[in-house]
């Protein structure tokens, strides 16, 4: 796995699933998705590293529509447009939740005593999806 910095599509592995992110229909993109993220988030044994880069890379697509949400990245992210996936938020959390809970191969390859800038990162995709527009109401079950 090739890995060049903390961000979420700053990997082999992410880049790679944009791209068959922009192989999709439009109208499998969603869907697409939102089964990166329930593959992750249903993980109950060892989660594997490439499924967990998969799943950051799916939740930060959500929170770049979210307020205070970062843009994906110009170059490893996806080209082809997205679809509203602001319905994915909680799925997202519960996928990054997941990702930063034992046993996860990911969390193991980035673990560092002060948390490090990975986790950092981590922590401002969660900033994002929780952050709520005036009058939203998040459910978060």
């Amino acid at each position: 796995m090739g890995t060049w910095d903390v961000g979420p599509f700053d990997n082999d592995t992410a880049a790679d699933w944009c791209g068959d992110l922009d192989d999709a229909s439009p109208d499998a993109r969603q869907g697409l998705v939102r089964d990166t993220l329930a593959r992750a988030a249903d993980t109950a044994d060892y989660l594997d590293a490439d499924v967990a880069d998969e799943a950051v890379a799916a939740a930060a697509l959500v929170a770049a529509q979210c307020p205070g949400g970062e843009p994906a990245h110009p170059h490893y992210g996806p080209d082809e447009p997205l679809p509203d996936l602001t319905d994915l938020r909680a799925l997202a959390l519960q996928a990054l939740d997941r990702v930063m809970t034992e046993p996860s191969e990911l969390l193991e390859l980035w673990a560092e005593p002060d948390g490090g800038p990975w986790q950092a990162t981590i922590n401002r995709l969660r900033g994002a999806l929780t952050t709520q527009s005036p009058g939203e109401q998040l459910h978060l079950s």
